[in-house]
């Protein structure tokens, strides 16, 4: 069953101008720190930024809350699954928010989608509550 859906586009250059900006104050305010070491180093480092930006934008939205009730920018990261796919890890106001609409006996699968094509970066996210499976 989906417990929401968020979506979010936003221009690259928005997110490279305010890096250049505000510099590290932006980036430890906004990004985890996997999120951070994954741009680092990257040649195209203010695309991978602006997909982030957008997952976490479009993944508030689809909690239901948008960036208040307790969920802060950096309780919601993207991180990349052993196979590569792209989830949401949550921590914080985040984490309770999901807790809160995640039926008792299901759990939470956050699918997300990421996408680039300059300027412009797109994401996202899907929240789904999946069955337990018993456990023996």
């Amino acid at each position: 069953m989906i417990l929401g859906v968020g979506s979010d586009l936003i221009d690259v250059r928005r997110i490279e101008r305010t890096i250049e900006r505000h510099g590290e104050r932006f980036l430890a305010r906004i990004f985890t720190a996997a999120e951070r070491a994954k741009a680092v180093g990257r040649a195209r480092s203010g695309e991978t930024y602006a997909k982030r930006f957008a997952a976490k934008e479009a993944c508030a939205k689809a909690l239901g809350t948008g960036l208040r009730a307790g969920v802060f920018w950096r309780d919601m990261g993207v991180v990349n699954l052993k196979s590569g796919r792209p989830t949401m890890k949550l921590t914080g106001g985040a984490l309770a928010r999901l807790k809160a609409i995640t039926p008792a006996d299901c759990e939470a699968r956050i699918d997300v989608t990421l996408t680039d094509e300059g300027p412009i970066a797109q994401a996202l996210v899907v929240i789904s509550a999946v069955p337990r499976t018993p456990s023996l």
